[in-house]
Parts: C-alpha cells; sequence; structure tokens
C-alpha cells in the first residue's frame, strides 16, 4: 500500500512506471471537485479526484493491459491508452480529468502509479510503453 496518508501534509510519494521520475500527489477535499494536486519538481499538476475509482472501474471493464500513452495536452495520446480515456468526451467526465488549462495532460503518466501505491492495479515498469490491469 502507499505511503503517506494522501493529505496536503503527508502526500503519497510516486515514481513513474519506469522509475525515472519521482513526484507527489495528495487528494484535497476543500476543492469542489476534490483534487488530486500532483507535484512534479516545480510544476503543478491537478486532476479530478474522481479519476481514481473511475480509471479502476474502467480498468476492470477493460480486463485486460491497457497502454498508459501518456502525453502533453497538446499532443494526440495514442488510441486506446489511459491518456486517451482520460480526455475523451466518452468518459464519466465527459472531457479532462485534468483541471489546470495547459498541464491537463500526462494523465497517462501519473495516475497508474498511483492506483498501483493504492493497490488497485499492476503497473508494468519497463523502460518505454509501459501498461496497467486492474487487479
Amino acid at each position: 500500500m502507499a505511503a503517506g496518508s494522501g493529505t496536503k501534509d503527508d502526500p503519497w510519494p510516486l515514481r513513474t512506471a519506469p522509475g525515472t521520475s519521482e513526484y507527489t500527489m495528495y487528494r484535497d477535499e476543500t476543492s469542489d471537485p476534490p483534487q488530486l494536486v500532483c507535484q512534479v519538481g516545480s510544476t503543478r499538476l491537478t486532476y479530478d479526484a474522481r479519476a481514481i475509482d473511475e480509471l479502476h472501474a474502467t480498468l476492470q471493464a477493460h480486463g485486460d493491459w491497457m497502454p498508459l500513452g501518456g502525453t502533453d495536452e497538446k499532443k494526440a495520446p495514442p488510441e486506446g491508452s489511459v491518456e486517451a480515456w482520460g480526455r475523451a468526451e466518452t468518459n464519466p467526465r465527459g472531457g479532462w480529468y485534468g483541471l489546470r488549462n495547459g498541464y491537463r495532460g500526462r494523465f497517462g503518466v501519473y495516475l497508474p502509479p498511483l492506483l498501483e501505491a493504492l493497490g488497485l492495479v499492476e503497473l508494468t515498469h519497463e523502460a518505454r510503453n509501459n501498461s496497467v490491469r486492474a487487479i
């Protein structure tokens, strides 16, 4: 299970799937809707906190490995990837889970390691082209 309690004062310490970058994430319940605040160096990204349960449910329904496909906001994500789902009009939010304009991408980079730390998914840890599936 995840170290840290997921609060601002005790965030979850995480690493990207390849293990090359460290970052922290915490749940901000004071926001409406609640947010996941992801701190990567000096960059702060925010995601709708409902992404945890909704991505997990999507991966359960998918039933197999799904590529992460993490890309920046201005780049098109690979079709069928976690990143593409995190932006799709067909997801439960009807679009982007990323909440900060200009920093809405990288959903497929930062959310799957959190779900892994929470014990909800398996994640590959290759140098590139990682995938995730629900446990």
